[in-house]
């Protein structure tokens, strides 16, 4: 899924498969769990609405997403996948693949 999008690859981040853009990631695997580069709106809402299913995930200044994905249907997956992707790319970049969607 996070392969499909533009410029996304998968490097190995001690031993874990890491999805980016450039050297910039946007979801990881740590330890069996995923954890994503959310918005930060986005982020407090889910963490508060479905704590079950995210969790932050602080490191320093970072402040990502802890995501349960087996609590998820495809479809909000990849949703959450495109939207974390469309945090480190370029705006020119995530509305062109938006828009030919």
């Amino acid at each position: 899924m996070a392969l499909a999008l533009p410029g996304a690859s998968e490097v190995e981040y001690r031993g874990e498969p890491w999805f980016q853009v450039g050297s910039r990631g946007f979801a990881c695997q740590s330890r069996g769990q995923i954890i994503m580069k959310l918005s930060s709106a986005h982020q407090e809402l889910l963490f508060e609405a479905r704590p079950d299913v995210f969790r932050p995930m602080i490191a320093g200044a970072l402040r990502w997403s802890f995501v349960e994905i087996e609590q998820l249907d495809a479809d909000e997956l990849a949703d959450l996948v495109r939207e974390a992707w469309t945090q480190i790319v370029s705006k020119k970049v995530s509305r062109a693949y938006f828009d030919a969607a």
